[in-house]
């Protein structure tokens, strides 16, 4: 398949719009990630690619034909769940092997790419076994083992990842985009993590109830999203926010702040600030870092990092910061934010500009 094209796209069921008009084109070879929490439409919509459902309206176009109308079983498709699905009367081999036979490849075929496949994914030990007699997360490599071997034109993994430990979904979220980039395929995955999303890279899709709110180059979305629901659904935890008032080379934070900002594109007014919790800072870390006071609420510490909710005025910020950081609540603390990190939204939450890109457009 060299092209997948969604055009305004929707399903509504019960009165209520699950998919809302979305239109996109995925390209062979690439990697699309599908970033949004649960329930905002992701398994709906790799559902309507694959034909599984039908859409309410719009079109899905594969290689120029339209196949709105047409089942599952006659597109060439692979789907993944987080909720593996296997064949449990059949060994680990088998399960691996059972596209390649309804294909009709021949034994050797069929020897070589299950072997490979087991190897990539550890399973080499497991092949003689029932799937009901290994771990969850041997299970889900099988399902993702027979999804490698079936060379579809469209791979679809939905939250493939979320069952395995630790290490081996680091080490398969680096292998995954180069296993089906060298297959041609177009591979969809779907996340409800922005961490994931950034460590997969390709493109992504940020939705928000059923709407697709800015499709592009994964790197482009996170860095410039076009208003402040993509920006919060690109960070974990959410975006801080905060009202303001730009003037002149000014900007006046609604907590008493004042800090530069070098935007002279950009018309003075009411702005709507973002900024991740990863660039509040416990110390200084630049010279035009900007001093905030602000008060502890509460602090989660999960050993690397440490998450630090905040008080400042009547805003409610977290801080994300290396380290640990045992914080009793009531403490009063400085916390630092570079201006160049911020994001610029207008009072309607469409983007106006990132401090940094209005900077080196001036």
């Amino acid at each position: 398949m060299s092209t997948l094209e969604l055009r305004s796209v929707t399903k509504v069921a019960g009165g209520e719009t699950h998919i809302d008009a979305v239109s996109m084109t995925l390209e062979a070879g690439s990697l699309n990630v599908l970033l949004g929490p649960t329930l905002a439409g992701k398994t709906t919509l790799m559902r309507l690619m694959a034909g599984l459902e039908k859409p309410t309206a719009g079109n899905v176009i594969a290689d120029g034909r339209d196949v709105t109308g047409e089942p599952v079983q006659k597109r060439n498709v692979a789907m993944v769940y987080q909720q593996f699905i296997n064949y449990p009367a059949m060994s680990v081999y088998e399960n691996i092997a059972s596209p390649l036979r309804v294909a009709g490849a021949d034994a050797a075929t069929i020897e070589r790419e299950v072997k490979k496949a087991a190897e990539l994914l550890r399973l080499t030990p497991y092949l003689d076994r029932r799937p009901l007699n290994l771990s969850g997360g041997q299970q889900q490599r099988t399902a993702l083992a027979r999804a490698m071997v079936k060379k579809a034109g469209l791979v679809l993994l939905d939250e493939p990842l979320a069952n395995l430990d630790y290490k081996l979904r680091e080490e398969l979220r680096a292998e995954l985009p180069r296993i089906f980039a060298e297959s041609g395929a177009i591979f969809v995955y779907a996340t409800t993590e922005p961490t994931e999303a950034l460590l997969l890279g390709g493109n992504t899709a940020t939705l928000d109830r059923g709407r697709v709110t800015q499709f592009g180059r994964t790197v482009d979305v996170f860095r410039a999203p076009v208003d402040i629901v993509t920006a919060q659904t690109f960070s974990d935890p959410p975006m801080n926010t905060v009202a303001a008032v730009k003037q002149g080379d000014r900007l006046a934070l609604n907590t008493g702040v004042s800090m530069p900002l070098r935007a002279p594109g950009l018309a003075d007014g009411p702005l709507i600030v973002g900024f991740r919790p990863h660039h509040l800072a416990p110390s200084q870390t630049a010279p035009d870092a900007v001093p905030m006071a602000a008060r502890v609420i509460v602090t989660e510490i999960t050993g690397s990092e440490s998450f630090v909710h905040l008080a400042a005025g009547e805003e409610r910020w977290t801080m994300l910061t290396h380290g640990v950081h045992d914080l009793d609540p009531g403490t009063e603390l400085t916390v630092w934010l570079e201006p160049r990190h911020l994001l610029l939204f207008d009072p309607s939450g469409r983007s106006v500009a990132s401090a940094a890109h209005a900077a080196r457009a001036a």
